[in-house]
This record gives C-alpha cells, structure tokens and sequence, in this order.
C-alpha cells in the first residue's frame, strides 16, 4: 500500500512540472546560444577580412600609382623607403605597416613573366625582390599581409598559413609610363 501511495504522490508532481515552461526559454537559448554566437562571429570576422583586402588592394592600387608615373625611380628610393614613403600612408589604422610584405618585379614583356606568390610552403614567402623598372617596363607590384584570425577555435577556420593566420594579397600590373 506504501507503493502506491508513493506513486499516487509523485503523479500531480510529475504534471505540475510537465506544465510548467517558465524556464523553457532560458533552457532553450542555453542550447541554441553558442552556435548562434560562433555563426555570428564567424560572419563578422569574414565580413572584416574581406574588408582588410579591399583596403590592401587599395593601398596597392594608390602604391602602384608612384611607380606607374616614375616618382619611384626618379628619387631613387630603397625598398625601405617606398615602404614608409610611398605604402604606409596609405594604409589606416586596420592594418600595420611593419606588417607589410612589398614584392616588386619589373621585366621588359608580359609574355613569360612569373608572378610573386606570397606563400610557399604553407609559410610567407621570403624571395622578396625590389626593381620598379624602367620608362615602359612591365611592372607588378604585390602586397602580401599575414591577418591574424580570432574565430578559428570556434571551429571556423579561413587560415591558409601553417602558423594559424590568413595571408591577403592584392597586386597591382602595368607598363610604366615613359617619364
């Protein structure tokens, strides 16, 4: 008799508990939250390195302008000079100049030129070369920045460096004017 008076007790427990829902929405949002934030973050920090590269091919395209008129060569700047000179004040506050890889390659024709590729080997690559050319050179410029990512332990992972971070490119290809 004890055992049905037990189970007779727990029954109208059992049904207030199913009928109530006044924490069912918390436990809900508990459930959905993380995936909703991870998607979110994983959107902004797409929606930001997209942004990133459009501004790198920017400061390329506005780089490229000293060359492509023959400022460069006339004042007979260093690569560490183009760098702080003629890059960096064009890149805002989104990006860092130290962090700036700058390739310049000059040849005579399109026709069997190689371009610089900014990664080899899964790493940056190191063969950097200077040489704006000459009045109707074919020239190209490459930017080449190392973004460092913060979603990637979300499971959402754009990195194509082996250190964990993106690599963005933009270039810049054009004969030289005769100045």
């Amino acid at each position: 008799m004890s055992r049905v008076a037990s189970t007779a007790s727990i029954r109208p427990v059992w049904r207030r508990f199913r009928h109530n829902r006044r924490g069912s929405a918390a436990v809900e949002f508990a459930l959905v939250a993380p995936v909703f934030f991870a998607l979110l973050f994983a959107i902004i920090e797409t929606g930001i390195i997209f942004f990133a590269g459009q501004i790198l091919q920017t400061v390329a395209t506005d780089s490229a302008r000293t060359i492509l008129t023959g400022q460069t060569q006339t004042a007979g700047l260093t690569p560490a000079q183009f760098q702080s000179n003629v890059v960096c004040p064009f890149i805002p506050a989104l990006l860092s100049c130290a962090n700036i890889i700058i390739n310049v390659q000059s040849t005579s024709s399109f026709t069997g030129f190689v371009p610089y590729n900014c990664v080899a080997n899964g790493a940056q690559n190191a063969n950097i070369q200077y040489n704006p050319g000459g009045p109707g050179d074919v020239v190209v410029l490459t930017l080449c920045y190392q973004w460092p990512l913060f979603v990637t332990g979300l499971g959402y992972n754009t990195a194509n460096l082996v250190n964990g971070q993106r690599l963005l490119t933009a270039s810049a290809a054009f004969r030289s004017e005769p100045y």
